[in-house]
């Protein structure tokens, strides 16, 4: 972690994260969970959206109030792209199903791009090991949305019949993840949107 404060007005920050498993998307916690005060000690900065506590990866903090509501606002569509490991391997129809639009809590998904991925996918340790049953196989699928509906990908990944295990965000708009570590953050330059 830095120690580094904002110098009066100076230039925005913007702060690329990866945000381990376990971790509160928020500074504080009453109950004492980590937050992202454990890995971040830059003041007044705040997370572009949100990640689950049990979803791990890439994730933007900044001061920068009109990028966030730019990124954040669902009217703009920016992608987000996330690798999930499921229970059981998708077939063809759940792929379709998928990539068209998936009705959720009422409401029909937009339409996503997901491809599968290798399974031989190198990430790092997560902090807590997912649950394996020996006979039923996981698969890794690369999913992009545009937007960013409470634990959308979790549900879409329910409604075709298959539990999200572990699920990683990779990308925001043209902001990737690249080679940063749990816990390991960036300061980058404005980005610019897609």
């Amino acid at each position: 972690m830095m120690n580094w404060k904002k110098p009066r007005n100076s230039a925005m920050h913007y702060i690329l994260l990866n945000k381990p498993y376990g971790v509160l998307c928020q500074f504080t916690d009453p109950q004492g969970r980590p937050t992202l005060k454990d890995y971040v000690d830059i003041k007044g900065v705040y997370s572009v959206g949100r990640l689950d506590y049990d979803s791990e990866g890439l994730l933007l903090l900044t001061d920068d109030a009109r990028l966030n509501h730019l990124l954040s606002e669902p009217k703009f569509k920016q992608p987000k792209t996330y690798w999930a490991q499921v229970e059981g391997v998708p077939d063809v129809e759940a792929i379709k199903k998928l990539a068209t639009g998936i009705v959720i809590e009422g409401k029909k998904t937009l339409p996503a791009k997901v491809r599968c991925l290798p399974d031989d996918l190198k990430l790092w340790e997560r902090s807590a090991p997912i649950r394996f049953r020996k006979s039923v196989p996981t698969a890794w699928l690369e999913i992009t949305i545009h937007e960013g509906r409470n634990r959308q990908v979790r549900k879409m990944m329910a409604a075709v019949g298959h539990s999200c295990l572990r699920l990683v965000r990779v990308a925001i708009g043209s902001l990737k993840l690249g080679q940063l570590q749990p816990g390991q953050y960036e300061l980058i330059s404005k980005p610019s949107l897609k």
